[in-house]
């Protein structure tokens, strides 16, 4: 009765859209075959067929909100492949068009979609990425570099050239959110009375737990100089002008299906997404995706076979310390009204997965002031003596739920395994200017965590006798190293450090200390181009590193094995072996005043697929289009570049990523790579308060019609 019942309704659901029987035999015609666990069809507007557009299926008949994403074909046929049982909604969303009605369907239906063409351009953006809203804001001209102060034109001193005012603009302000989002280009009614939208951007970067930041940021441009750019701003959008039109998928894109999952609560500030090991990617195969909330101390799970979510609360010692965010707002936000939203005294920030399937975080579990009293004696200390350790490390068993302890001398912010005896875990530690490491194979041995850790600070081997001798070789300068990668290939350790300006990456040799710093080109007659602000780090099977110079829009690798000097005292500028560079560009909207080659887009991070766990060959470099709602897919012997873009929910900010491997002979069904909502303020997405973050899995298929 169940079945037959369910049968009634999808005729009757098929005859609303096109005729009962009919639209079986149309989308034979069109050649959409399907699967009892597939729905597909054809969509058309008033302008006939829709390629390049993208066909969503929702459904909340899991205990978590589940829906899958793909993009039609240049016929518009589109097949949503592998659904589980339930009801979804199925509706068209695509550039030129307005969000299509939603139609019941299961999966096993033909089911044909019609698209609804845009009233006019400005109902048409509406949908487009955030940064090329973003792309309106008119950043000052070359001219006007360096600044001369509040007495002279309004920008800070410090600001010596365009390409700092764009730093600011990205590195202070989307390390936390996209701007160009409606909640950002428009105010909320919460500041109707505060008159001009000059003075509404200054009480906006005051407002929330994070105000003082922001406002500081602000600061730093110059203050009078940051609110005309960004008040002109918001009132050109108000006066109706905007931005041009993104392309639409086309390709290889549209190969693309995305899953996705509800996680989180309203508050959830999901920093960071990990699903494997990343020196095994068949690991943890069809197991829990897990990620951390940074804002509230919880570690975040994702089921994706039972289509449940999870989370328990990250453990900490009776005396963690403060809470990383401030417990208190210079103004009221204009979501929270006075609550506290954030209380994160564990603060974690990354993690991964090992070979025993344990979960290792980057968290905060004792009070930074208490170091082990073995650290002051460590033979660590000596070239770099640490006295505080801001945030540790403590693992998760899955089988038994319970966390574990890991207390270390120094820092911890990203942490990756290295593939060698020792399963040597290596952190950057940002407080403290130096790489550390845990042995994670003497700690499970011997239970002594001070003989399984380490740490080192780079030197310049000045002398060039490959070890570090005080007074002679120098210290690297290496403020708040950001993002860290072992080098399978030689057993160096790479971080990379954005400021100063133009940021640095660092080679670090973990058993002498010597170091090597290198500087992205920074000079406008290069022909490499100019670079700046390495963030993510990653490297290929070659031991090539990767970086996503995330304010200049590019993604970088650098080959140390071109450099014609390595050490000594010619190299110690940063800029001694350009040849080591290449910078690729990445596509899309650049800024109103901006001449130089320099992407509206923020990359977070990057990631190296190393073992083709998207589908897409062994060691493709990807970076986070931050700013743009997608990943960054590039092929470097082409320059060749794809965008994989998450449509919906709008204001895809992401972080981390990680590809894993379920079943290496399943094809493109076996694979994929994982990725989260990771905004600071997830009442920013569309949606507003109550919007929950999503992961999202990235599949590519052969086709967009592959089942």
């Amino acid at each position: 009765m169940k079945n037959w019942a369910g049968f009634i309704w999808a005729a009757a659901g098929l005859t609303a859209v096109l005729g009962g029987g009919q639209a079986r035999a149309a989308d034979a015609a069109q050649g959409v075959a399907i699967d009892a666990d597939d729905i597909g069809g054809v969509v058309q507007s008033a302008h006939g067929a829709e390629a390049g557009v993208w066909v969503i299926a929702e459904t909340t008949d899991f205990p978590t909100k589940f829906r899958k994403i793909v993009v039609t074909d240049d016929r518009g046929r589109y097949v949503i492949p592998d659904l589980p049982p339930a009801s979804y909604q199925v509706w068209v969303r695509g550039y030129g068009l307005m969000d299509s009605t939603p139609v019941h369907a299961r999966p096993g239906t033909h089911l044909a979609l019609t698209a609804t063409i845009a009233s006019d351009a400005a109902a048409a953006a509406q949908y487009y990425p955030a940064n090329y809203w973003y792309a309106l804001a008119e950043v000052p001209p070359k001219s006007d570099f360096p600044g001369t102060g509040p007495q002279g034109n309004g920008i800070s001193p410090e600001m010596k050239s365009q390409h700092n005012w764009v730093n600011q603009m990205k590195l202070e302000c989307e390390t936390c959110h996209q701007l160009g989002t409606k909640a950002t280009r428009e105010f909320p009614a919460a500041f109707d009375s505060l008159g001009s939208s000059r003075d509404k951007w200054d009480h906006r970067m005051q407002v929330g737990q994070d105000g003082a930041h922001m406002s500081a940021a602000f600061s730093g441009y110059g203050r009078d100089r940051a609110l005309k750019m960004f008040s002109e701003w918001t009132d050109r959008i108000a006066a109706g002008e905007l931005p041009e039109a993104p392309p639409r998928p086309s390709g290889m894109e549209r190969n693309l299906v995305l899953t996705s999952w509800e996680w989180g609560d309203a508050a959830t500030f999901a920093h960071d997404t990990f699903v494997t090991d990343a020196r095994h990617p068949t690991r943890n195969a069809n197991g829990i995706i897990y990620g951390v909330d940074f804002g509230n101390d919880y570690l975040l799970m994702v089921d994706p076979v039972k289509n449940t979510a999870d989370r328990v609360k990250i453990a900490m010692s009776a005396d963690p310390g403060p809470a990383n965010k401030p417990q208190s707002m210079p103004q009221p936000s204009a979501y929270w009204g006075d609550q506290i939203y954030w209380t994160d005294p564990v603060n974690p920030n990354n993690g991964t997965i090992d070979e025993l399937g344990r979960v290792w975080l980057a968290a905060k579990f004792r009070n930074p002031t208490q170091q082990p009293a073995f650290c002051a004696t460590h033979p660590s200390f000596a070239l770099s003596p640490l006295n505080r350790s801001r945030r540790q490390i403590e693992y998760f068993d899955p089988k038994t739920r319970k966390f574990t302890f890991v207390d270390i001398c120094f820092d911890t912010h990203h942490i990756r395994f290295a593939d060698d005896p020792d399963r040597t875990l290596y952190a950057n530690a940002r407080g403290a200017d130096v790489v550390g490491w845990v042995k994670t194979r003497v700690l499970d041995e011997t239970g002594d965590v001070a003989k399984a850790q380490g740490w080192c600070r780079g030197y310049y081997d000045i002398n060039q006798d490959g070890k570090v001798e005080p007074g002679i070789d120098r210290p690297i300068d290496m403020p708040n190293p950001y993002g860290v990668i072992p080098n399978p290939v030689d057993g160096s350790v790479w971080v990379t450090v954005p400021l100063p300006f133009p940021g640095k990456i660092v080679r670090i040799d973990p058993k002498t200390c010597v170091g090597e710093a290198y500087e992205p080109p920074f000079d406008t007659t290069s022909t490499k181009g100019i670079g700046y602000t390495p963030r993510g780090i990653d490297v290929d099977s070659k031991g090539v590193i990767w970086t996503a110079l995330a304010s200049s829009g590019h993604l970088a690798s650098f080959d140390r094995r071109k450099c014609k000097v390595l050490n000594g005292p010619l190299a110690v500028d940063g800029q001694h072996c350009r040849e080591g560079w290449t910078l690729y560009p990445v596509p899309g909207p650049k800024f109103k005043g901006m001449t130089d080659e320099i992407a509206v887009d923020y990359h977070y991070y990057n990631f190296v697929d190393r073992f083709n766990t998207l589908g897409l060959g062994n060691d493709v470099p990807i970076a986070n289009g931050t700013g743009s709602d997608s990943l960054r897919v590039l092929f470097p012997a082409t320059g060749r570049w794809l965008t994989l873009r998450v449509p919906y929910p709008m204001n895809f900010y992401q972080r981390g990523m990680d590809g894993r491997i379920d079943d290496p002979k399943a094809g493109w069904k076996g694979r994929g790579l994982y990725a989260d909502y990771g905004e600071n303020a997830v009442w920013q997405m569309t949606g507003g308060r109550g919007t929950l973050g999503n992961v999202v899995k990235f599949q590519m298929r052969p086709d967009p019609l592959a089942k």
